[in-house]
C-alpha cells in the first residue's frame, strides 16, 4: 500500500499530465455532509489525518491541511513525516485557503477541483482570490483514478420512518417548505443535504455510519417532488408510499439532467454552502431557473422540533439514561473487582447497552472513551491497537450517544476514577459552572447563540482558560447528531426560538495533562411575558446523573448548587420506574443533594 508522500506524488503527477497546477481536497461529498460515506474520504486516503473535518490543498512543490482547534493535537501526530504542513485554523498567522493557493499558485495558473463535492461559496472564495494572478478554475476528478481501493457508493435499503415518530406526513413537510420559500420570494429549491432530504421525506436508510440519511436529491418545485435515489434500495412499499405523499422516485444519477428539464419559470432558492459548484452551473445553465441565494430553507424548519418529536425524544433520552447508568455501575464493578478495562471496553459495553433498549438503531457517532492525557484531544477515537488500559486515577471522559427510532441522543460524562490533584478539581468544578450557567439562564427572545455561548465561557475566561470548540450544537431527529442552524459557537447569529435542541457541553483541554467535558441536551422553551417582552429558557432534557466527587462545593454559588441538585432529583424521578431495585439505590446515592 502506497505511503501518503507516494499519494501526494501520484496526484501531482496526474495534475502535471493534466495541466493543473493546485488541487483541493475537501472533507465532502456531493451533498456537503459533515460526517461521510467511506467512499468520499479522499482527504483522509491523502493526508492520513482521519478526523471528520480537514481540507488538503496541494501544488506542484507545497501541501497543507487546515483544521480546527478540536484536531490540532491529532494532526500533528498524523502528519508528522508526511510533508504535509498543518495549518491552524483560526490561530494568528495561519493563511485562509484562498490566500495560501493565490501565493502559492503561479500567474495564469489553473487550480483544479471536483466539482460535485465542492460547494459553490468555496468556488466564489477560491475566484475572488484569483482574481489577481488571473488564475482559472478546472472542475475534475482526479481522486477516482487514483485511489486504491476506494469503497463503493453506499446502497442501503431505504425505509421510511412513522409520522408516530416524526410527528408530520412528508405532504405537510413539504407544505411547510413551500410556504417557506414563499416567503423568500421562491417557489423551487433543490434539497441537496442529506438530512434535509431525510426530514422533508421522513425518508431513512444507513448510508453513513451513524448518520440514518440515504444518498439522494430531493427537487421540490411549485407542483411536484422528485426524489433521485438509487431505486434498486427503494422497496415498492416505500416508493408507493412516497407516490402517496406527492413525491416521485427517479435515479439518483438522473438529478442534473432533471434541473436541465425544468421548463416553468420558476424561482430556485439555493444556499452556497450547501450547493455544490457541478450541479449549482446545472440550474444556471437553465434559462427557466432564476436563482436566488440564501438560507437552505429546510434548516430552519427542521431546527424546531414539534411536539410529537420533543415528546419522543424526551423518551429517547430515558432510555440513554438507563443504559449511562447501566455502564456506570458495570464499570464501577469492574475496576473495583481489579478487572483489566480499556478504553476500547468502554465503547463496547456503551453500545452494547444501548442496543438492549427498545427502538435502537446504533449509536449516533464513535463513542470518545479517553482516559488521563488522551482526553485533551477533543475527537480523540480509541484503537484496539493503541487504546489505553484505565487506572485508578484522574479522569475518564466518555462522550457517546445513539440513534433510537424516537430521537436521537448525544452525552458526555467525565467521570472520576481514582485519586485527583487539586488543579483536576478545579478544572472540572470550574466547567461544571460553565455547563450550569447556561442550562439556567433565562434570556430575552432575539438573542443568538453568540449571545449565549458567553454564558457558559464567562466561568472559564475569568480564570484565563477557553476552550477552541463551540459550547454546544444543534442535534437532529433520527438524524445527524450535529444540525444547524442553532448552536452556541461566539460567531453564530441564529436567534433561540422554542422547540429548538441543543447541547450544553462546556469542557477545559490541557495538552498531556487532562481532558474535562460534561455535556446534556437541552430544550429551549417559554419562560414568560412580561412588560419587557418575551423571555425564554433551557429545560434539561439528559437524564443522567453527574459525577459530583470532584466538585470543589465551595467555588459553586448558591444558585448553581440548587441547580445541580434540582437536576439530580429530575434525573432521579424520570428514571426510577425504568430501574431494577438494585439500579435505583445505586441511582439514588448518585443523585443525593450536594451540600456544602
Amino acid at each position: 500500500m502506497k505511503t501518503v508522500p507516494e499519494r501526494i506524488a501520484a496526484l501531482r503527477a496526474a495534475m502535471q499530465n493534466a495541466g493543473v497546477d493546485g488541487y483541493l481536497i475537501p472533507s465532502s461529498d456531493p451533498h456537503m455532509s459533515e460526517y461521510l460515506p467511506d467512499c468520499y474520504g479522499a482527504r483522509s486516503w491523502f493526508s492520513g489525518f482521519t478526523g471528520s473535518v480537514g481540507t488538503l490543498a496541494v501544488t506542484a512543490e507545497k501541501a497543507a491541511l487546515w483544521v480546527d482547534g478540536r484536531y490540532f493535537i491529532q494532526a500533528e501526530h498524523q502528519l508528522a513525516g508526511s510533508g504535509i504542513e498543518l495549518m491552524r485554523v483560526a490561530v494568528k498567522g495561519t493563511p485562509e485557503i484562498p490566500a495560501w493557493l493565490a501565493e502559492n499558485l503561479p500567474q495564469g495558473g489553473v487550480m483544479g477541483l471536483d466539482g460535485m463535492i465542492t460547494a459553490i461559496s468555496t468556488v466564489e472564495k477560491l475566484e475572488q482570490a484569483f482574481t489577481e494572478k488571473k488564475i482559472t478554475i478546472k472542475d475534475i476528478d482526479f481522486v477516482s483514478p487514483l485511489w486504491e481501493g476506494r469503497p463503493p457508493v453506499p446502497a442501503t435499503t431505504a425505509w421510511l420512518l412513522e409520522t408516530k415518530y416524526a410527528g408530520k406526513t412528508a405532504r405537510e413537510k413539504l407544505e411547510q417548505l413551500r410556504d417557506a420559500l414563499a416567503e423568500h420570494g421562491a417557489d423551487a429549491t433543490l434539497l441537496s443535504r442529506l438530512e434535509s432530504v431525510a426530514w422533508a421525506l421522513n425518508l431513512r436508510a444507513d448510508d453513513i455510519a451513524y448518520n440514518p440519511f440515504p444518498l439522494s436529491y430531493c427537487l421540490v418545485l411549485p407542483e411536484s417532488a422528485t426524489l433521485f435515489i438509487n431505486k434498486s434500495r427503494v422497496p415498492a412499499e416505500v416508493e408507493d408510499a412516497l407516490n402517496a405523499e406527492g413525491v416521485q422516485v427517479a435515479p439518483y444519477e438522473d438529478a442534473a439532467s432533471a434541473i436541465a428539464s425544468v421548463s416553468t419559470p420558476v424561482t430556485a432558492l439555493y444556499e452556497p454552502e450547501g450547493t455544490s459548484y457541478t450541479l449549482y452551473h446545472a440550474m444556471k445553465a437553465n434559462a427557466s431557473i432564476k436563482l436566488q441565494a440564501g438560507e437552505e430553507p429546510v434548516q430552519p424548519l427542521k431546527g424546531v422540533k414539534n411536539e410529537v418529536e420533543i415528546q419522543n425524544i424526551k423518551n429517547a433520552h430515558v432510555k440513554d439514561g438507563v443504559a449511562m447508568v447501566r455502564f456506570q455501575m458495570a464499570l464501577e464493578a469492574k475496576m473495583t473487582a481489579g478487572e483489566t478495562v480499556t478504553e476500547c471496553d468502554v465503547a463496547d459495553m456503551l453500545t452494547a447497552l444501548r442496543k438492549a433498549q427498545p427502538l435502537n438503531l446504533g449509536d449516533s457517532f464513535d463513542t470518545i472513551a479517553a482516559c488521563g492525557a488522551n482526553a485533551a484531544m477533543m475527537h480523540y477515537h480509541a484503537l484496539p491497537e493503541t487504546c489505553a488500559e484505565l487506572e485508578p486515577h484522574g479522569f475518564l471522559l466518555v462522550d457517546s450517544g445513539a440513534q433510537f427510532r424516537d430521537g436521537t441522543t448525544d452525552i458526555t460524562r467525565t467521570y472520576t476514577m481514582g485519586d485527583l490533584t487539586d488543579e483536576e478539581k478545579t478544572y472540572y468544578t470550574l466547567v461544571l459552572k460553565s455547563h450550569i450557567d447556561l442550562a439556567r439562564v433565562v434570556f430575552l427572545e432575539g438573542c443568538t447563540g453568540g449571545n449565549l455561548d458567553i454564558m457558559a465561557r464567562s466561568a472559564v475566561w475569568r480564570h484565563g482558560i477557553d476552550y477552541r470548540c463551540g459550547t454546544g450544537h444543534g442535534v437532529g431527529f433520527v438524524g445527524g447528531v450535529h444540525e444547524g442552524p442553532q448552536n452556541l459557537r461566539i460567531t453564530n447569529n441564529v436567534a433561540f426560538v422554542p422547540g429548538m435542541t441543543v447541547t450544553d457541553e462546556p469542557g477545559i483541554y490541557e495538552e498531556g495533562k487532562v481532558g474535562i467535558r460534561i455535556e446534556n441536551e437541552l430544550l429551549c422553551k417559554e419562560w414568560g411575558v412580561t412588560e419587557y417582552g418575551r423571555f425564554l429558557c433551557f429545560e434539561p432534557i439528559t437524564y443522567c446523573p453527574i459525577d459530583v466527587k470532584p466538585v470543589k462545593v465551595e467555588l459553586l454559588d448558591n444558585d448553581e448548587l440548587d441547580w445541580l441538585n434540582e437536576y439530580h432529583a429530575l434525573v432521579y424521578k424520570t428514571l426510577e420506574s425504568s430501574l431494577t431495585p438494585e439500579e435505583q439505590d445505586w441511582l439514588k446515592a448518585a443523585c443525593a443533594s450536594l451540600a456544602r
